[in-house]
């Protein structure tokens, strides 16, 4: 590894079911309690399916899920590539008390409690605006939640400018603009900064232990790159296409889509989508990002990245191919495919979590596909992790019964306390 990222290596890492008792323990013992959106699009039809990890490692319904989140969800009712593409549409503070949600379909932010056996409430006033169209995705540091307004939604046509926003998280939950400092280039830093018409934005991914915020605009082809102040307003930096020399013609799209970083040390990934190649970056911290090398993804499409929390492995899910790819990360700075796992049944695998022990991988499924048909591939898989970091499905996964018109998205976990 280069000396220079060895001394920025950073310090700090509708469903059904049984009636269930009311605590985790009743389950045997587990870690987790597992949140999948369902992403229903009719009017207070959005929820969150929420899931507690039995022993075995079997998911089972929490009493009362799903969870009504106060509004709609995605409105586009097609397969094409744009509206279904993004990633943390669900998250969670880390103190495991609050649970926030996208609803694209209407705009707004949902913010909910988590009681003691993984139900939820909504936080008084939720579900807030979210400062602009098809919101999509979520970050948090302290008490700034970051927001990435899409503006994608094909079933919504709208004039609005995809963006990226602040909002301050208040001790009761509920979200509140974080100034009034929008789309004003007068301002250095500013709490809302808008992008390209058309760019997709996707993600609001923050590097830890740094002030940086990264972004993957999908179909506008940039990596986006902010820094945000003590009050959470951005500044942005200016933005960085992929390089052209990891593309063999320009007739390919040049389309970034999942972002990841090493736990230690201050390495940016990315998915290369449409070459099926794993992008490798050093940043500093002052947001500059230097190309280093891509590396080959065996499946179709790489999509969305985590890795382990001690650094050794990454994982990607592979929408094209509905398969999870394993990569050892003995040299960060060039990982190493180890394996491509193929999940059971049809689908087009998105959002993945790995659990909080990280014994197990959770990776969701939709229907991404006209090859699929309507109302299948709509499928939560449970993936045992092994020893060596490699993965299987051995544990059965939820099927999800929706409208043939819904792809759930989201998966966030949460331990159980």
């Amino acid at each position: 590894m280069k000396k220079n990222i060895a001394l920025l290596a950073l310090v700090g890492v509708g469903l059904s079911g049984p009636t269930l008792l009311a605590h985790a323990v009743g389950f045997g013992q587990t870690n987790d309690y597992v949140y999948v959106e369902t992403n229903i699009k009719t009017p207070n039809g959005n929820s969150i399916a929420g899931f507690v990890r039995s022993s075995n490692g079997q998911l089972q319904p929490i009493p009362g899920s799903p969870f009504l989140t106060g509004g709609a969800g995605t409105q586009y009712a097609g397969v094409n590539v744009g509206p279904g593409d993004s990633d943390q549409d669900i998250i969670s503070n880390p103190e495991h008390t609050l649970l926030f949600a996208v609803n694209s379909g209407s705009d707004t932010i949902a913010v909910f409690h988590i009681q003691g056996n993984g139900a939820l409430t909504q936080v008084e006033g939720s579900p807030f605006p979210s400062g602009g169209n098809d919101p999509v995705s979520l970050g948090l540091n302290g008490n700034t939640l970051f927001v990435v307004n899409k503006s994608g939604d094909f079933g919504r046509t709208t004039a609005i400018l995809p963006n990226y926003t602040t909002f301050q998280v208040q001790q009761n939950g509920k979200l509140t603009p974080t100034s009034d400092k929008t789309n004003d280039t007068t301002q250095e830093f500013q709490s809302t900064v808008s992008v390209a018409v058309g760019a997709s934005p996707s993600q609001a991914f923050l590097a830890p232990n740094t002030n940086l915020l990264f972004g993957a605009d999908f179909l506008g082809g940039l990596i986006q790159r902010f820094q945000y102040d003590g009050n959470g307003d951005l500044r942005q930096l200016r933005p960085l296409a992929l390089p052209a020399s990891e593309f063999s013609d320009t007739t390919t799209g040049r389309t970034p889509l999942g972002l990841g970083s090493h736990p230690r040390y201050p390495i940016l990934y990315v998915g290369f989508v449409t070459v099926n190649k794993l992008g490798v970056y050093e940043y500093g911290y002052d947001g500059s990002l230097q190309f280093v090398r891509t590396v080959p993804n065996s499946g179709t499409a790489i999509c969305w990245i985590r890795t382990n929390q001690a650094g050794t492995r990454l994982y990607s899910t592979d929408t094209g191919t509905n398969s999870v790819s394993v990569y050892d990360l003995s040299n960060p700075e060039e990982p190493s495919q180890i394996q491509e796992f193929t999940l059971s049944g049809v689908g087009n695998v998105l959002q993945f979590s790995l659990s909080s022990d990280e014994k197990y991988l959770y990776a969701l499924s939709s229907r991404g596909s006209t090859s699929i048909p309507e109302g299948q591939g709509n499928i939560l898989h449970v993936l045992t992790v092994n020893e060596d970091g490699t993965v299987a499905e051995s544990v059965s996964p939820i099927v999800f019964q929706e409208p043939n018109d819904t792809r759930p998205q989201g998966v966030a976990v949460v331990p159980a306390n």
